[in-house]
């Protein structure tokens, strides 16, 4: 992948801009707010999704497929991550002198002097981000913002707001997240991932000191979470909190804002204690993961002053982002789930809030490892998550994104570490893993896919898998029906 330079100075002006990977959640949401800005924007992907196609409602040129003549007379080219220094139309904008940004950085662009959230964490940033966004828009505050996932009652992962403040889900993958001119900073955990970019986990944790260490107001930071622990004691002992407010929040009883009382099975129910009160709060979703995203949303709101009950309401009304325990189907009694987990600890999460949720049913997870060094690394740790937390596990070939593949490294590596192998199979191919799924899928089951990567593109499959064997009625969402275009 191209290594960004997050040194470079802006430009004053950005003009024109063609995004290259543009079907992204995170590329489609940014280029949408510059097409709110009046900017002309181009972009190009591998193939359509429902992203392209709102772009290009929205006025946007889109092409599929990567050549050099996409890029056109665009003043300003803006790239993923995930995209290669060989790609055609990067290559001619570095042959034209224009400004080659990384999406961070045409973001940090974008958002200029605007009061600016930043939401970050190994995990549970888009969930936060959503909630947050969603009791603003509540609260009447008409935030911008960009989110890495859909927010089910919005149908966007971002736009243009009339307010003050801007919310953005900051990525700490590649250290971009330090980029942002940030007042309030929320560090969901510090739970140590993306090592293959910071090469230890004292480099990752420092990055999330010196994140939350430009934040200019207030600095939000789990109490439960021992490396977010971590990064607070060296805030306090560095004497970065110096002139702006601390919030701690999570299950500790040393928590500023507590969550307690949680009741966990179907839509989780709690209670936040904040400055001697009691607040009881019922989410739309399940997961005690997720109670503890909506206490540090609350602890940023009521950090900035908004009324504690009103901020409960408005959390209370969100109600999902895509591909975060997002059911796309029914068939047969088989509830079909996907869920973007991708670390062992997410994948804990998503499996503990379906179990909460399936009954006396069984889970069958479908799990794509994703990144080879990842997988290399964790995949002892994901093998006892799933044996542990799952009925069944199906293991897929690695979705290697930004890497090249490492000799020796395939789903093999997860599937060979369970110590009961009847509970595991390793099926690199689709159409083997969604039949081999349906047929060991009973009434009352969850099928469940697992992962960053394009697993979700096997949900179709798996429904039509389910419906060969019986020809029961079939629930299927209009998401599933765009699931296998979707990028």
């Amino acid at each position: 992948m191209i290594k960004p330079d997050f040194s470079q100075e802006l430009p004053a002006e950005l003009g024109s801009l063609h995004f290259v990977g543009i079907g992204g959640s995170g590329m489609s949401g940014i280029a949408r707010l510059f097409l709110a800005a009046g900017h002309t924007v181009s972009g190009s992907d591998r193939s359509e999704n429902h992203n392209t196609e709102a772009l290009r409602e929205l006025g946007a040129t889109i092409t599929i497929g990567h050549d050099a003549a996409n890029l056109g007379d665009a003043d300003t080219l803006v790239f993923t991550g995930a995209l290669w220094p060989d790609n055609p139309e990067y290559l001619l904008a570095v042959e034209r002198g224009i400004p080659t940004l990384h999406r961070s950085q045409a973001l940090a662009w974008l958002i200029n002097k605007q009061r600016l959230i930043a939401v970050a964490g190994a995990h549970g940033k888009t969930t936060s981000t959503g909630m947050i966004v969603t009791a603003l828009l509540a609260l009447g505050a008409d935030p911008s913002f960009v989110n890495g996932g859909v927010i089910q009652s919005l149908g966007v992962s971002a736009a243009h707001g009339s307010g003050e403040l801007f919310v953005v889900e900051a990525d700490e993958s590649d250290g971009s997240f330090l980029l942002y001119d940030t007042a309030v900073a929320l560090i969901t955990n510090v739970d140590a991932d993306h090592l293959d970019h910071y090469g230890s986990h004292e480099a990752f944790d420092q990055a999330f000191v010196d994140f939350a260490g430009a934040a200019s107001e207030l600095v939000v930071a789990s109490s439960d979470d021992p490396g977010a622990v971590r990064v607070t004691r060296a805030l306090q002992a560095g004497g970065s909190l110096d002139g702006k407010r601390l919030i701690t929040f999570g299950e500790h009883e040393s928590s500023q804002v507590r969550m307690h009382s949680v009741v966990a099975s179907g839509p989780v129910s709690f209670v936040i204690s904040y400055d001697n009160v009691d607040y009881p709060a019922q989410l739309r979703i399940p997961g005690r993961h997720n109670a503890l995203n909506a206490t540090g949303a609350f602890a940023v709101l009521v950090g900035l002053g908004f009324d504690p009950s009103a901020i409960l309401a408005g959390i209370e009304e969100f109600g999902g982002t895509e591909r975060r325990f997002e059911l796309h189907g029914t068939v047969r009694g088989v509830r079909v789930y996907d869920d973007y987990a991708h670390h062992p600890t997410e994948v804990a999460a998503a499996l503990s809030a379906a179990r909460t949720v399936v009954g006396s049913g069984r889970i069958i997870a479908v799990h794509q490892p994703h990144l080879y060094s990842r997988t290399q690394m964790m995949a002892g740790d994901f093998a006892h998550t799933y044996e542990s937390l799952a009925d069944q596990t199906v293991v897929l070939d690695v979705y290697g994104a930004r890497e090249d593949p490492i000799p020796g490294v395939t789903g093999a590596l997860v599937s060979e570490r369970f110590d009961d192998p009847s509970r595991v199979s390793y099926l690199p191919d689709w159409q083997e893993a969604a039949d081999y799924a349906a047929s060991i899928a009973r009434d009352g089951d969850i099928i469940m896919t697992l992962s960053c990567g394009d697993v979700y593109r096997i949900v179709p499959q798996l429904l039509a898998a389910l419906s060969s064997t019986d020809e029961s009625t079939v629930t299927v969402s209009t998401l599933t029906a765009n699931a296998a275009a979707a990028e």
